[in-house]
Order: structure tokens, then C-alpha cells, then sequence
């Protein structure tokens, strides 16, 4: 897949760019290098990268507007860099349209990783059905859930929110979106509802509930179904 794949970093800071150019070359990745918002949005549009990696602080245009524009037309991956983490600034992206995000400084293994993830997910997403994580397997056409070969009674509103997760694994979903897609858009603030029903998920498909290994938590943002263990960060 890296050998195939164009990545597009978008940051004013030279060293960062340096640093990324080097990380993403030496695992065969091809990179496009821009220093403000709109010279990036210019190479996206000539160059269609597999990928966009911008950071929020730019000097022309916030970071924000960036993925807010480029999801006008992009639909590839987009990871956002940012010393800034607020919870309601990750989240506000996420829901903009980025499908992850790195927390200035980030150690390079850690973005290679989401770069994997955000474009296996991009590229499986569309074709596979059956999506399986540890010894759990999941069959979108049927609706059916296995564990270790049998099978495993959920609820409606618990497969719901599985099926969610399923179809965006890898990517970080917040619980804004969640609660709107699985309950509907007057419960957004309810996320208790999540931790109910995120635990129960835990309990039915997790071999240690109290410390998950796919259904993950991303603080004070959102939940991650991971796959690929090895691509856990």
C-alpha cells in the first residue's frame, strides 16, 4: 500500500515538515510538501494525494476551514496536527470531516500508524462486509456478531452502534456523531447513553472488558474500534 500511496503534509514549521518528509520516505510513502493552507489546498487539487495531513495552526487559514473546504470535493483521509487539544476542538474537526488527528509533539511510529489505519480504512470500507477484530466477527449483509465461533445476541441499539463502528473501524468516531446517528439528533448530548451501551459492547466482545484491546476510548472525544492490534497507538 505505502509504495503506492501520495501523502500531503500541510504546516508552516519547516522542522515538522522535515521531519514527516523523512518519516513518510523512509517507509516509501511519495510526499507532497506544503507551508500555508491555500498552497495546500492548490497541491490537493492538482496532485489528488491518498492522504492530507495538515496542522490547525496555519498562518492564511485555520486548519479547520482547510478540512471543511477540502471536504467539499476531497473524500480521502484527512489527519490534523495540532498542539491544541482541546476536546471540543478535536471533536469540532472530527465532525468537520478530519478522520484523525496527532497532538504536537507526536512520535513519528505514532502518525505512521494512523496513516495506516486511516488508509486502510479508506480503501476497505466500501467493499468489505464482513469485518472481523480479535476473535470476533462481524457480518454487515446477515447482521449477525460471533465470538470465538458462536454467536452473540446483542440488541438493536447495541448492534446499531457496532455496525457504526464496523463501517468506520480505525477512525475515531465522536460521541457527538454517534449518539446523532444511533439515537438521533435530540440526544447529542446524552452520552451517558455511550457509556452504557459502550460497556455492554465491552462485556459481550472483549476478553478483558476492564482493559479493551478493540473497542477503544479516545479521552474526552470519542471511541475507535481497532482492528489491528498492531496498529493500536
Amino acid at each position: 500500500m505505502s509504495s503506492q500511496s501520495t501523502i500531503l503534509i500541510i504546516d508552516d514549521e519547516p522542522q515538522i515538515r522535515r521531519l514527516v518528509e523523512v518519516t513518510l520516505s523512509s517507509n516509501e510513502y511519495s510526499v507532497i510538501a506544503a507551508a500555508t493552507g491555500e498552497e495546500g489546498m492548490r497541491e490537493a487539487a492538482m496532485r489528488r494525494p491518498n492522504l492530507i495531513i495538515t496542522d490547525l495552526g496555519l498562518p492564511d487559514v485555520d486548519g479547520n476551514e482547510v478540512v471543511q473546504r477540502l471536504r467539499e470535493w476531497y473524500d480521502g483521509p484527512i489527519i490534523v496536527l495540532s498542539v491544541r487539544d482541546s476536546e471540543q476542538e478535536i471533536a469540532s474537526l472530527l465532525d468537520a470531516g478530519a478522520d484523525d488527528y496527532c497532538v504536537k509533539p507526536f512520535r513519528p511510529f505514532e502518525l505512521l500508524a494512523r496513516i495506516r489505519a486511516a488508509l486502510r480504512h479508506h480503501e476497505s470500507a466500501p467493499k468489505d462486509s464482513i469485518i472481523s477484530f480479535g476473535d470476533v466477527v462481524v457480518n454487515l449483509a446477515a447482521r449477525t456478531v460471533a465470538k470465538s465461533g458462536a454467536d452473540v445476541r446483542l440488541t438493536s441499539l447495541e448492534y446499531s452502534l457496532l455496525a457504526l463502528l464496523v463501517r468506520n473501524a480505525d477512525k475515531v468516531l465522536t460521541h457527538r456523531y454517534l449518539l446523532e446517528q444511533v439515537w438521533g439528533k435530540n440526544y447529542a448530548e446524552e452520552t451517558q447513553y455511550l457509556r452504557i451501551y459502550i460497556g455492554q459492547l465491552r462485556k459481550k466482545l472483549e476478553d478483558n472488558p476492564a482493559e479493551p484491546k478493540h473497542i477503544l476510548t479516545e479521552s474526552r472525544v470519542g471511541y475507535r474500534l481497532i482492528t489491528t492490534l498492531s496498529q493500536n497507538t
